[in-house]
């Protein structure tokens, strides 16, 4: 019954954009971007998430930075130097790229950045690989993911479209289509319960920072895919209340930024 009655809510909930759209398709990719704009709540919470790459960002290197999965975004309105990518062939993006196999010559990024797309990546380790490779010495990858707490679980286990399976053991995801296999719990399996296994594995980056965010604004946004259930204009008042409960009760979070560092010395990438 529990099943049934999760099912009807998502059913109810789905945006109507998105009904019959395969997600793995270029127009979705396009149609995401259309939400993403139109539905003012979620707008402005992406802003904020851009504002929070953007800090965690060096000022100070020339080169440009890749982002991975750009399809739905437009962070390149606030970072003019950034080479955005899509796995899938659409226009607004300046190159398509698989992030196992990025296609820039050795140091010529100042870094790397992501919005909720480490965990569609079906090989991590090819992708750190690959960043060690490309990106300079004290370059950073910095991304916004889902993260497990005791209430995101709830969340991304039962109302979550998206794969969720924090007890898999291998990082890499099943085959698959490059948006329908993921699983939301990959950045904190990665980061938190292997950290150790990663810093042996790719020891030329440093976890600098993880930072817990963003415990309910993101649901009530409806995200890509349901509808949202506050208008924009609540917006700063759902987020001074979301700060000020998450400033009393840490843990409670859905998701993380996270920044790496590459370290100093010769990088030991492809």
């Amino acid at each position: 019954m529990t099943g049934m009655l999760i099912k009807f809510i998502r059913s109810c909930l789905t945006h109507p954009c998105v009904r019959g759209i395969d997600i793995d398709s270029s127009e979705a990719a396009v149609l995401r971007l259309r939400i993403i704009k139109e539905k003012v709540f979620l707008n402005k919470l992406y802003e904020e998430f851009y504002g929070m790459i953007l800090q965690a960002l060096p000022d100070d290197y020339p080169e440009p930075f890749l982002e991975i999965g750009s399809g739905g975004g437009f962070l390149k309105d606030y970072l003019p130097k950034l080479i955005t990518s899509e796995i899938l062939k659409i226009p607004s993006v300046d190159a398509v790229l698989d992030a196992s196999h990025i296609p820039f010559k050795e140091s010529t990024l100042g870094g790397i950045v992501m919005v909720n797309v480490f965990h569609h990546i079906p090989h991590a380790d090819s992708f750190f690989r690959q960043a060690s490779f490309c990106v300079r010495e004290r370059g950073v990858i910095v991304m916004i993911e889902p993260w497990i707490t005791n209430w995101s679980e709830i969340i991304y286990r039962h109302l979550h479209h998206e794969p969720f399976d924090k007890n898999v053991e291998e990082w890499n995801l099943p085959e698959g289509g490059p948006l329908s296999h993921a699983n939301s719990a990959l950045p904190w399996i990665v980061f938190e319960r292997d950290r150790a296994i990663f810093e042996e594995k790719f020891p030329d980056w440093q976890i600098k920072k993880i930072s817990l965010h963003t415990p309910f604004c993101y649901l009530l946004s409806g995200g890509v895919s349901m509808r949202s259930l506050m208008p924009g204009f609540l917006f700063p008042s759902c987020r001074k209340l979301e700060k000020i409960v998450q400033h009393r009760i840490r843990s409670w979070a859905m998701f993380a930024l996270i920044l790496l560092e590459r370290k100093h010395g010769k990088n030991i990438g492809i």
